[in-house]
């Protein structure tokens, strides 16, 4: 009996760890209704002004297109088209967020991005963290085709979460998610239109707080597709990480520089002085 129970423990817990079996059960596609943001800050940005080159602006996870507030003008006053989208599910309401998954923002995120690329001669890609993630994937999708981006970025990205291999460790509780999962998609979800404690810019952060179960699980489980498809990056990538990033292990940069084949590839290690945010999303900052 009790090698029974054993070997229960073990499956139970490599279920956890692993994920093994997962998918996403929500993958019908979704759309954006810019009518319910939760704040004026959530909306899309876009400067249009006649450009054949545009920047695609990925944001992360649970934030919104606030987080280019400064960086998308910036991008505009150099002339370029610049396009921030917010995600389906986020910047609206955080408890019907908690049904949505990995799948369902990409695959709008696609569509999204099919669309730029057939109407400008040059598109590159940015992303921070969560959209960092997508960037690289948006690669692994499209560098091998015609309609390949001109040039990704992704700062702060995650490839890896909890990894004994790598030593990497972001959060031990994850390990919990999964069972967490069957019986609640997200704890004390709501939202928060900006940070009164933040400085040098994070007081600019609009988004969700709470802890996401469901949502989580599947951006983690989604994060070994896209490393394992790092190899499949061939256009030029331009990799940025802050070295106290205290939301994702900046460990993650050097797996990404190992492991992509890119043409052309960059990488920055930043160093961010003593400021009381999380040296995570980058462009947020001043």
């Amino acid at each position: 009996m009790w090698i029974i129970l054993l070997a229960v423990l073990i499956l139970f817990i490599l279920w956890n760890t692993s994920l093994m079996g997962y998918r996403d059960r929500n993958v019908e596609p979704l759309e954006v209704d810019e009518s319910k943001v939760c704040c004026e800050e959530a909306r899309s940005i876009i400067y249009r002004q006649g450009s054949k080159t545009a920047i695609l602006l990925v944001h992360g996870f649970p934030s919104t297109p606030s987080v280019y507030h400064y960086s998308a003008k910036r991008f505009a006053d150099e002339g370029m088209d610049v396009y921030a989208p917010l995600l389906p599910g986020f910047g609206t309401d955080p408890k019907a967020f908690s049904h949505t998954t990995f799948t369902q923002w990409f695959s709008y995120l696609c569509t999204y991005y099919e669309n730029l690329r057939a109407s400008y001669d040059t598109l590159h890609v940015l992303g921070i963290s969560m959209g960092g993630m997508m960037t690289l994937k948006l690669g692994e999708t499209y560098c091998p085709t015609e309609l390949a981006p001109d040039s990704l970025t992704s700062i702060a990205a995650p490839v890896v979460y909890n990894s004994i291999k790598d030593w990497v460790f972001t959060d031990p509780k994850q390990y919990l998610a999964r069972t967490l999962a069957l019986f609640t998609a997200s704890i004390k979800p709501h939202v928060v239109n900006g940070d009164p404690k933040g400085e040098d810019g994070s007081e600019h952060w609009y988004g969700y707080g709470g802890t996401f179960v469901r949502p989580g699980l599947s951006l983690v489980s989604a994060m070994r597709e896209v490393r394992r498809n790092l190899d499949r990056i061939t256009c030029p990538l331009f990799s940025i990480h802050d070295k106290g990033d205290r939301t994702v292990p900046f460990k993650n940069l050097a797996i990404i520089a190992k492991e992509n084949k890119s043409s052309d590839f960059h990488l920055l290690e930043t160093e961010m002085g003593h400021f009381n945010h999380s040296r995570h999303a980058l462009l947020l900052y001043r």
